[in-house]
């Protein structure tokens, strides 16, 4: 076996590792978390002229620079809870069924759910060609639906901060895109022209 896939099995786990780490520390450094419909809002304790005070570290549309007083931070929270419960009911649960604080972070789960339908997908061809031929198959769309699957869906669980997914695409993305090349490899040398055996007794 080469070395190289292997490294870049390795490379991108650590990748994925160090993606995921980020958005974790920050959750980790919060004091209080508050969760307001489908929005997730981290605090943090700090002390402002004297007196006890918070940083909203989370989500980043809702940071501050400066810290806001304990009653600043009731206003704030009660300002929120009527926002979500201004919404429409539909909205509120739609949001809530995705997981999601608002619509213009549907793309994301727009590319989870791509990446999902590419793994079905691997599996529903492998499945019909190999029916067809009565031989267990793995076709070459096989690979390529768990390629881009597998992007989407390292993609997908690093913004939802899962290192569990993160690892497992991490190192599937290096064996298929491997599998890809070593079709490429072996299509390249059917195509090229074999040496007739007159040519290579004049070789």
């Amino acid at each position: 076996m080469k070395p190289g896939p292997v490294i870049a099995m390795i490379l991108l786990v650590f990748l994925g590792m160090w993606l995921v780490l980020q958005p974790a520390l920050s959750r980790s450094h919060s004091d209080l978390i508050v969760r307001v419909g489908a929005t997730e809002i981290l605090l943090e304790r700090v002390e402002f002229n004297g007196q006890p005070a918070y940083h909203i570290i989370a989500p980043t549309p809702l940071h501050t620079d400066l810290p806001i007083s304990h009653d600043e931070l009731d206003t704030f929270l009660y300002d929120q809870i009527q926002d979500w419960n201004n919404r429409p009911a539909l909205e509120r649960h739609l949001l809530g069924f995705f997981n999601i604080t608002r619509w213009s972070t549907f793309g994301w789960v727009a590319i989870g759910l791509i990446g999902q339908a590419a793994f079905f997908g691997r599996m529903f061809v492998q499945w019909i060609i190999s029916e067809r031929t009565k031989i267990s198959t793995v076709p070459e769309i096989f690979w390529w639906f768990s390629f881009v699957g597998g992007i989407c869906l390292f993609t997908y669980f690093v913004w939802r901060v899962d290192i569990v997914g993160v690892m497992g695409q991490s190192t599937g993305i290096v064996i298929y895109a491997r599998n890809l090349k070593l079709i490429h490899k072996e299509k390249k040398l059917r195509a090229s022209p074999t040496p007739t055996p007159q040519a290579q007794a004049s070789a």
